[in-house]
């Protein structure tokens, strides 16, 4: 009974594996996506030990590429956004291991393509087409937005 149900006792996943850097898109901080990402990260690369800029809020976390022994850069729908385009440009610059993780959608499904390096079809956005991308994505209002990351049917890409 103490306890229960408030999760005040519940035990911190124990991090292993390699220290890995994930450079996502601020639109899926605390997301199913970035949920499922961080699953991904564990599946392919054996690691729960990751750097999420989403813990940090809006500080600034790209000082901590150089600790990183992997760098995760998450694109969306092919598109790296202006803050990952400036951290995949530090990783580079630091020679660090870089995997791309493209999240894209095929009918009802979000489909997550792991993969080494940089694709050469990457778009890398500016500022102002990350702003023009987040706008198109939020539609009508900011709900509509939120659910097409967490599978609503009646968004697609």
């Amino acid at each position: 009974m103490f306890g229960s149900g408030f999760g005040l006792f519940r035990r911190k996943k124990e991090k292993k594996g390699p220290l890995v850097y994930l450079s996502e898109p601020t639109i899926i901080y605390h997301t199913q996506t970035e949920k499922a990402i961080l699953e991904i990260i564990e599946e392919k690369l054996g690691s729960t030990n990751v750097i999420l800029p989403s813990k940090y809020g809006l500080k600034g976390t790209s000082h901590m590429i150089k600790d990183a022994e992997i760098f995760v850069a998450v694109a969306i729908i092919g598109k790296f956004t202006s803050l990952v385009v400036e951290e995949v440009r530090i990783a580079r610059e630091l020679n660090k291991k870089i995997y791309t993780l493209i999240v894209a959608r095929r009918g009802n499904e979000v489909e997550y393509l792991f993969q080494e390096g940089i694709p050469g079809d990457i778009e890398w956005l500016s500022p102002e087409e990350t702003e023009r991308l987040y706008e198109d994505f939020r539609g009508e209002d900011f709900s509509g937005f939120m659910k097409f990351f967490i599978g609503d049917r009646r968004r697609s890409w």
